[in-house]
């Protein structure tokens, strides 16, 4: 079985945890990007 490349804004959420940002944080991010 393929495995799938993870979708831009999982990237994204693996990058700001990786850099221990704030859930708030993440989530004022991730709704930048879906406008």
């Amino acid at each position: 079985m393929e495995t799938r490349p993870k979708k831009l804004l999982d990237r994204l959420r693996d990058a700001i945890r990786l850099k221990h940002y704030s859930y708030r944080t993440e989530e004022t991010y991730v709704h930048w990007i879906r406008r």
